[in-house]
């Protein structure tokens, strides 16, 4: 059979089958067949908790994020602590963000259920096997039946197993092992016969979208890091953004005001990329380091732009993703966005392209620079 092959995937099912194969023929019919149903009805109850958490969390979280929004919790001021600098922001990300906000929110609800049931099922699955005591306890029939029971209870962990794999290959097709999980013909005959029909579109579609949206959503709250990381303002940042922006009036003249300084006093260190991507050495500094040096690359323009501005009461943003290099191509890049309460948005600015042009909210900006996804 194509599905009998050396493949790892394949002999692990196997091992699974025969393994609870082995136990039932040890444990007679009675014993096999209380684990079978205790496993048919665990994973019921499960699939059941899982549907209730997800229709739960979907109701909770537009009530959820709108009791965040009231509690109107203002940025930390730079010399906050970072654990109050980290509970903003995983706040933050609560608040803003849709997917995170209904995934936390369906955990919490799933165990809880499990925590509140768990005795009750306990009990019933007890009870639901107790027409099994009647089966014989001893003897080869008993040893026979026992076995078969076994293999079904086998193939059922052995379908599970595929069932997470299948999920696995779906989400990341070019994640490790994706294409050596599907060279088992073992596996591919499960997959395709029995997960995939019964699946529908659920896996094969809208889950891989879903984590996409996740990921890109998990992406934005690991941006939020460099607010707990340049936390600690140095007083000499503090008192040049005080200096630069004075006289200014409202956001938008801070945020340009801070955006022609930093784009004309640093430097780009070409020195850096060259050891990075020749040696792979990487130079981490803080935007202390940028201050002092005048020298950075563009993670180091946008941190440093970033803490001038938390300096000086704006809310800003660190953002990494994709920027065009001139060549037809794009390379990692990282920017800002701040926010302008008079005109109720989020502006976009480059600090370390300021050299060729005004790149403070022009328009077309996502033209060139395209946000990690």
């Amino acid at each position: 059979m194509n599905s009998l092959d050396a493949n790892w995937i394949t002999v692990a099912l196997l091992v699974i089958v025969a393994v609870s194969l082995l136990q039932g023929l040890l444990r007679g019919a009675k014993g096999t067949a209380r684990q079978l149903f205790g496993f048919v009805a665990g994973a019921a109850f499960t699939l059941l908790s899982i549907g209730a958490a997800a229709w739960a969390a979907a109701e909770a979280s537009p009530r959820v994020q709108a009791w965040l929004v009231a509690k109107d919790w203002a940025q930390p001021k730079p010399d906050a602590s970072s654990w109050i600098q980290l509970g903003y922001t995983l706040f933050a990300g609560m608040r803003d963000l849709p997917l995170l906000r209904f995934s936390v929110l369906m955990l919490i609800f799933y165990f809880a259920l499990r925590l509140l049931c768990e005795t009750v099922i306990s009990l019933l699955i007890r009870a639901g096997g107790m027409p099994f005591a009647l089966l014989p306890s001893g003897g080869a029939a008993s040893r026979v039946l026992g076995g078969a029971i076994g293999a079904a209870l086998g193939c059922g962990r052995a379908l599970l197993v595929t069932a997470i794999l299948f999920a696995y290959c779906s989400l990341w097709p070019k994640g490790p092992y994706a294409d050596y999980i599907q060279q088992s013909g073992l596996y591919r005959q499960a997959a395709s016969q029995i997960i995939e029909p019964a699946a529908g579109a659920l896996i094969t579609e809208r889950l891989p979208v879903f984590a996409a949206q996740m990921q890109s959503e998990l992406n934005q709250l690991w941006q939020k890091r460099y607010d707990i990381i340049d936390a600690d303002l140095p007083e000499d940042i503090v008192s040049a953004a005080v200096s630069i922006t004075e006289g200014a009036e409202g956001d938008k003249a801070k945020a340009r005001a801070l955006y022609d300084w930093v784009g004309s006093r640093i430097a780009y260190d070409n020195d850096k990329v060259i050891a990075y991507e020749e040696r792979g050495e990487w130079r981490e500094q803080t935007p202390e380091d940028t201050f002092r040096t005048r020298k950075g690359v563009c993670i180091d323009y946008a941190r440093l732009y970033a803490a001038m501005a938390r300096a000086v009461g704006l809310n800003v943003r660190v953002v990494t993703g994709l920027g065009y290099d001139g060549r037809g191509g794009y390379g990692p890049h990282a920017w800002n966005e701040v926010w302008l309460s008079e005109e109720n948005r989020w502006a976009p600015l480059d600090a370390t392209w300021a050299s060729t042009g005004d790149w403070f909210d022009p328009e077309g900006f996502q033209d060139t620079h395209i946000r990690q996804a």
